[in-house]
């Protein structure tokens, strides 16, 4: 039988510029999100060196994280980190609040809180039953003033009547839940989708028509397994990235 090599093995040579561009920029992208690059870039022929391309596919790479909105690039100075963005670890007992402390005043703007009859897949993902109500809560979210992610949120009746009545603007929501329903949040179900901003989120979010967002479904559970709240998180894809940790197996 006659062995059919691997094409890319078979032609490393051939790669395009495109593509290690893309590499190098996936690479630096990770290294300003860690804060090991945190103002400067090296200079062009020093990450031609590192990354063994050519000087064009650093280029590329450098104008990639650029129209990301990652960095600048300036004549005669370099190419300098915008704003790193903000690392949002995804865990069950870890809001994007908590994730933010460090960074600035995280502030929540309560746009709306109360009583609602939410649609069938609502009250499913709560394990209610068709008629029942929950109560809503929908919360815009700034960092030293700047918006940054908008949070709307869905919690059965005998969690979330108490929270309407607590601090919304200041207090993690995480934690008002535990305090509400005496008990430990410790299991998180999460779907996480790339989405382009419709126009009202964008001008909430202070984003340009069509920028991009990262949307987040997150079903939380208490000790016992029951569903605590269900929440559609919309984040700021220029500002935050999001970090998960698995265990092996």
């Amino acid at each position: 039988m006659t062995h059919q090599p691997d094409p890319i093995r078979a032609h490393p040579g051939r790669r395009l510029r495109s593509d290690r561009a893309r590499q190098v920029a996936d690479v630096l992208r990770r290294q300003i999100a860690q804060g090991t690059i945190a103002t400067k870039l090296p200079a062009e022929a020093v990450l031609q060196r590192e990354f063994s391309v050519s000087r064009n596919s650093i280029r590329e790479a450098l104008e990639i994280l650029r129209r990301e909105g990652l960095v600048d690039r300036f004549p005669g100075i370099g190419t300098v980190v915008r704003r790193p963005k903000l690392e949002h670890t995804i865990a069950a007992t870890r809001g994007l609040a908590a994730s933010l402390r460090g960074h600035g005043t995280v502030v929540n703007e309560v746009r709306t809180a109360g009583q609602v009859r939410p649609p069938t897949a609502v009250t499913s993902a709560l394990g209610l039953g068709p008629d029942e109500h929950v109560c809503y809560i929908e919360r815009l979210r700034r960092l030293d003033g700047e918006p940054i992610s908008l949070d709307l949120t869905y919690l059965p009746l005998d969690i979330g009547t108490a929270l309407l009545h607590a601090d919304l603007e200041t207090e993690d929501l995480f934690a008002l839940i535990e305090r509400a329903a005496d008990d430990r949040l410790t299991t998180v179900s999460i779907n996480l989708d790339a989405v382009t901003a419709d126009d009202n989120s964008a001008a909430l979010l202070g984003l340009p028509p069509g920028g991009a967002l990262l949307v987040l479904q997150r079903i939380t559970r208490l000790s016992d397994g029951h569903p605590a709240c269900l929440e559609f998180v919309r984040m700021r894809g220029d500002r935050i990235t999001l970090r998960m940790s698995a265990p092996n197996g």
